[in-house]
Order: structure tokens, then sequence, then C-alpha cells
């Protein structure tokens, strides 16, 4: 039997890009703290992790957020240190760069070959396998981990050195969320004049407004049966992690003393709506906080 992979982080993307592997006939074990999350990679065939041995040979990581990555990698017990020289790990986590930069460099002391490779295309694109991946790292273990990426995306693209995948992936975030933002306003704006949604956005879409907003993911309830609007807003991106790309693109964008205003703007209105309660509910919702700040009549 092949060396299994070990998958950390079985939420809405890490779930799908775990079962992508499984569909390929790979040998797979998986960890997740939520018992559901975890049963559900269990019921279709993979193995619990339970300790990193000698066999294993590539770690995937689809964490939420820098805390639990530096936790599973750098804590007390972190894995970087646990494993064998030679092992490929491969964090698809949204996180700093600057997190991702020491993560590199730990790995590198422990003579592992480490790439940040977050990924851009959203659940469906998860299911799919149709994923980007937005690698940073040295170009020889982008090579490395080729194989096993394909079998959950279609796009490996090298973004740069240690770290660039991650800022590749803020960047493409904080340009999503504003695009977003931009989509339910003019939605919102046209409705109100009497349009219809659907016939607005495909007007929009065969126009120069058009953008994967319009294309993949519209925010009006009914225009799209397959996404989250149309869902009550449930599954997809959470606006939380929203909120936190758009925070983490923030902070980067003043240590490097970069102006973001459409960025800034965007992070605030995302906070506005999380702390109305909507902070699990998919980042497509915050049309609901558009509506909401049309005067009443």
């Amino acid at each position: 039997m092949d060396a299994p992979i070990v998958f950390f982080g079985l939420g809405q993307m890490g779930g799908r890009m775990a079962q992508r592997l499984l569909n390929a006939g790979l040998n797979l074990e998986v960890y997740d703290p939520a018992p559901a999350c975890l049963q559900a990679l269990l019921d279709q065939g993979a193995q619990p992790f339970t300790q990193v041995g000698e066999h294993h040979h590539i770690i995937i990581s689809m964490l939420p957020h820098d805390q639990a990555v530096h936790d599973l990698y750098m804590g007390a017990t972190g894995l970087l240190q646990q494993l064998a020289a030679g092992t490929l790990v491969i964090d698809c986590s949204t996180i700093s760069p600057e997190l991702s930069r020491q993560l590199h460099l730990e790995a590198k002391n422990f003579g592992l070959d480490f790439l940040d490779a977050p990924v851009s295309g959203g659940v469906t694109g998860a299911a799919a396998g149709t994923l980007s991946f937005l690698c940073g790292g040295s170009a020889s273990v982008v090579t490395l981990a080729q194989p096993v990426l394909s079998h959950m995306g279609q796009n490996i693209m090298h973004a740069g050195p240690a770290g660039a995948g991650s800022v590749a992936k803020l960047c493409n975030n904080m340009l999503l969320a504003i695009h977003m933002l931009g989509t339910c306003e003019a939605l919102n704006l046209g409705v109100s004049q009497g349009l219809d949604p659907a016939l607005l956005s495909t007007i929009m879409q065969k126009s120069s407004g058009r953008n994967w907003s319009l294309e993949v993911y519209n925010p009006w309830p009914g225009v799209m049966p397959q996404a989250p609007a149309s869902q009550n807003y449930r599954g997809g991106f959470q606006s939380q992690l929203m909120l936190k790309d758009l925070t983490l693109a923030h902070q980067s964008a003043k240590a490097m003393q970069v102006s973001t205003p459409l960025g800034s703007l965007a992070q605030q209105l995302y906070a506005q709506h999380v702390s109305e309660g909507h902070e699990h509910e998919d980042f497509s919702g915050i049309l609901q906080l558009i509506r909401s700040m049309d005067p009443l009549p």
C-alpha cells in the first residue's frame, strides 16, 4: 500500500479537498477536532490519524487561521519537529505571509520541504477538483507537490518564494470582497428601480461590469439556485473568514505602507456584518447589510 497522506482540517474546503484525494484512490489519514467533520471522511474510507510515523511522507493542512496553523506545526508538540527529514508539508490555509515565512524557515531547519499553497475557487471548486493553488516556496518543491495537488485543482501556480502564495491569496480575497460589494450595490440599485435581478445580472455579465461574483456566485437570492444566496447564505465561505482575510490584508498593507482604501472599507463593512450575527453565513450575504442601509420610505 502506498504511504498515507495526512490531511488536517476537514471543514467546508478541507473536507471536499480530502474527498478528492480519496476519490483518486490515495491512502489517506485525516484529523479534525470536530467529530462530525472527521466522521464524514472516515465513512468514505479514510483512516484516522493517530501519530506521526516514518511512513508519513506528505502532510496537508487546511486550517481556519494563524493560531491553528502555528499550534499544529510549531506548538509545544508541533509537527515540524516530529516529521522525518524529506517530508513534504503543504499548508493550504489562508494565513499571514509572516507566519508562512516563519514556517518555511522552521521546516528548513528540520530538513523538510515546505510549501505555502492557499487555494482559490470556493467550495464548488473544492468539490469539483478545479481549485487554483497559489504556491510559495522553491520551484523544485512546487514540482514535487504537483502530483498530489493535481487531484484537487486544475491550476497550480508558483507565485514566488516563501510566503508568496499567502501574499497572492490575500490580494485575491481583498479583490473578491471588493467586487462582491460592488455587485451587491449594483444589483440593489437596479432592483430598487424595478429591474429583474436575474436579467440585470445577465446584462452586466455581458457588459464591462462582468465579474466572478456575477457569473459564479450571484449574491441575490434566487438568481443562481446553486449559490449560497439561494440557500439562505448557508455553506460557502463564511463571512467571519472573509473578515479574517481582509484584516490580514489590511495588516500586510499597513506593514508595507501601501494604501488600500477600498480594501479598508470592505474590512469595515464585513466587520459590521459579522458583528450583527452573520459570521457563519456565506460572505455573499453582505447584500443584507447593503440593503439594510437603504433609507426607510
